[in-house]
């Protein structure tokens, strides 16, 4: 006998001290109901991605005991890393798995700011299938400016954000040392994505950035010397993407949202990204996917690699392989796909 199946995939603003992001896990393994399903810290991003999942309520409890902890233990006002965020709890999204909507997702994650709006220090923000109006569907949108431009937005003297998008949803609406501390938290629900970096064999980040503006859907905005702007479209559909250094490894990376890898699958993000790196004098060195990956994904890929191999087994090795998966990363097929781990970790 199955039950509804929810994922949840918060992004915290920690990755380098485990002793918090351990005490922060903790909460959610302590709640009934929940189970985590992947934990993985980055110094460089300075970020953490917990994925966890369970039946609607108890995903629910896990991700409002998460984010209190977060609040509790973090502190944005020291917080520097490569990648984009808001807040301690940069994002928290809630993912249809298993005879659940994205309607019912969304109703969830309404209720997670609902409930942690009475707090009243926290600003909150609803995004994806949960957002209030269209402007404030896409994460990146609501972010713009980061957490250092949180000030501005709540003080009124903002002006990278139309009306639409300026102010959160819920919680604290003005600039405080609360506030300052935890910084914005912004709460969705969506599809499966798939973060996905690859790898590129260079010191800093030179090549990576240029594939990052290339490949994107948004493409790159080009500006005349007289001030006229127009917007070139990226290569590849459905995809967020930028170049990061990651000094740790002495590489870059273009780090990406596959936001739908039927429109762009594992392997056409890669080779895409190869074939654009060979043109600048560079080469990959292998790729790494963060949190999950669906298991159709990874069969795609390896079909890709090796078109011969018929047994899942033998294609997700194929896909590992052509994917460099191991290169500079750990990829463990048991742990990263998502119908495995829960196989493995969630009773059904």
């Amino acid at each position: 006998m199955t039950f509804p199946l929810v994922e949840c995939v918060p992004n915290i603003s920690e990755g380098r001290d485990l002793e918090k992001i351990n005490a922060i896990v903790d909460v959610v393994r302590q709640t009934p109901g929940c189970t985590v399903l992947g934990v993985e810290p980055d110094a460089d991003y300075h970020r953490t991605v917990i994925t966890f999942a369970g039946a609607p309520n108890a995903v629910v409890e896990g991700a409002i005991a998460l984010i209190e902890a977060s609040v509790s233990l973090l502190d944005m006002r020291t917080h520097q890393g490569e990648h984009p965020r808001l807040g301690v709890v940069d994002v928290c999204p809630f993912v249809p798995l298993r005879d659940v909507t994205m309607d019912e997702c969304a109703e969830l994650a309404r209720r997670v700011v609902e409930r942690l709006s009475n707090r009243g220090d926290i600003p909150l923000f609803l995004y994806g299938a949960a957002a209030v109006r269209e402007e404030r569907t896409m994460l990146s949108h609501l972010r713009r400016g980061e957490y250092e431009g949180l000030q501005a937005r709540l003080e009124g003297t903002d002006e990278m954000h139309a009306d639409a998008t300026k102010l959160p949803d819920a919680g604290a609406m003005t600039w405080s040392d609360d506030v300052a501390r935890s910084g914005g938290i912004t709460v969705g629900a969506r599809p499966i994505l798939v973060a996905y970096n690859v790898n590129v064999d260079e010191q800093g980040a030179a090549v990576a950035r240029k594939i990052g503006s290339i490949v994107r859907s948004s493409g790159r905005l080009l500006k005349s010397s007289g001030g006229g702007k127009i917007r070139s479209r990226g290569m590849l559909e459905r995809v967020q993407g930028m170049g990061v250094p990651v000094d740790e490894l002495g590489i870059s990376q273009v780090s990406m949202n596959l936001l739908d890898v039927n429109k762009c699958p594992l392997h056409l993000a890669f080779m895409t990204c190869e074939s654009l790196a060979n043109d600048h004098d560079a080469s990959l060195c292998g790729s790494e996917i963060v949190g999950l990956v669906p298991l159709q994904a990874m069969l795609e890929a390896g079909r890709f690699f090796s078109p011969d191999s018929t047994a899942n087994e033998d294609l997700v090795s194929a896909a590992v392989d052509g994917l460099g998966l191991n290169r500079h990363h750990h990829f463990d097929p048991n742990v990263h796909i998502i119908e495995w781990a829960l196989e493995r970790e969630v009773e059904t």
